[in-house]
């Protein structure tokens, strides 16, 4: 008889985990990175707990055991209040401007720049736009309002000048138009330094795909076309993601410092209201609220924005 025999098959083994060899290789990597991390949490994460002042009838000097809970109380209030309305009126009025003009002027910007071909034009193109970054916006305040002051003003001189008004204009003093002089304002002072991280994603494209395109007769505005915007699209879209999630949250210095009391109704945005409306008088908890509204509004849109261009362009952030 034939003895029967059977194949055992050799148990498969469970890949190790291979976090520990990599942690002992790289632990210097690791170390540097743990400052960053505390820094993240501590300023990032740790004052999340202020949020419960929200909830809570908030009164300096007491415990957090000794404060009284009221729950929805500032909420309500907050949806309640006309102001708040303007407020997120003014605020998405102002980032939706922002967010047209700041994001396609820079890449206009820096495709027109790296069509330069004398070099030392560029660079000196490329250092006076990046300038006006580094002043501070109480200076840059000052400079536009001077701007457009009717004594003397240079943009009331130039009109005027130009024949195209009769009498200089209270650019300041019309609310209709300070939505416009603030987007402007801020596409004046940040184009340059924006358009850095487009610039440095042409760099990588590839000069010998501009050389073929040369080579079949390609014309320059169809280089940009076919090769310059395909070629930053991952960057283009990855911002514009992380700029809609930032679409409530466009801080107040700027209406602050070039608002004044005829435009109040107009200049007002959502940081300015808790600011005015909450630390000014007092109220903790209220301005509390809104800051949470912004970080939760913020969150769901990036959120959204980032699934709709993962599922339409296959880019995403997350």
């Amino acid at each position: 008889m034939k003895a029967i025999t059977t194949k055992v098959k050799p148990e498969l083994k469970k890949p190790a985990s291979r976090f520990w060899p990599t942690f002992l290789q790289q632990k210097y990597l690791y170390m540097m990175a743990v400052p960053f991390i505390l820094w993240a949490f501590v300023f990032n994460y740790l004052p999340l707990w202020g949020w419960t002042m929200a909830f809570q009838k908030y009164k300096p000097g007491k415990s957090f055991f000794e404060q009284k809970w009221v729950g929805l109380k500032y909420f309500k209030e907050l949806f309640q209040d006309e102001q708040f309305f303007n407020a997120l009126r003014n605020t998405l009025a102002m980032s939706v401007m922002g967010l047209l003009a700041g994001f396609i002027i820079p890449i206009i910007f820096a495709i027109l720049l790296n069509e330069l071909r004398l070099q030392l034009l560029k660079r000196f193109v490329q250092t006076v736009s990046y300038l006006p970054h580094f002043v501070s916006w109480v200076v840059a305040a000052g400079i536009i309002t001077k701007m457009l002051s009717t004594d003397n003003g240079a943009v009331n001189d130039l009109l005027m000048g130009l024949h195209l008004i009769s009498e200089p204009i209270q650019f300041m003093a019309k609310g209709n138009l300070f939505w416009g002089i603030v987007t402007a304002s801020d596409v004046w002072k940040e184009t340059g330094w924006n358009t850095i991280i487009y610039l440095a994603a042409i760099s990588g494209i590839g000069p010998e795909l501009y050389e073929a395109a040369r080579v079949d007769g390609a014309s320059r505005l169809q280089q940009v076309r076919n090769i310059t915007l395909p070629g930053i699209r991952t960057t283009i879209i990855i911002l514009l993601i992380m700029s809609i999630g930032h679409l409530i949250s466009i801080g107040f210095e700027k209406q602050f410092l070039l608002g004044n009391n005829l435009v109040r109704d107009y200049s007002q945005t959502l940081d300015l209201y808790a600011l005015n409306y909450g630390l000014g008088l007092g109220r903790f908890s209220f301005g509390t609220a809104i800051n949470i509204f912004n970080s939760v509004v913020s969150v769901i849109l990036l959120f959204v924005a980032n699934g709709i261009f993962k599922k339409i362009t296959k880019e995403s952030i997350i």
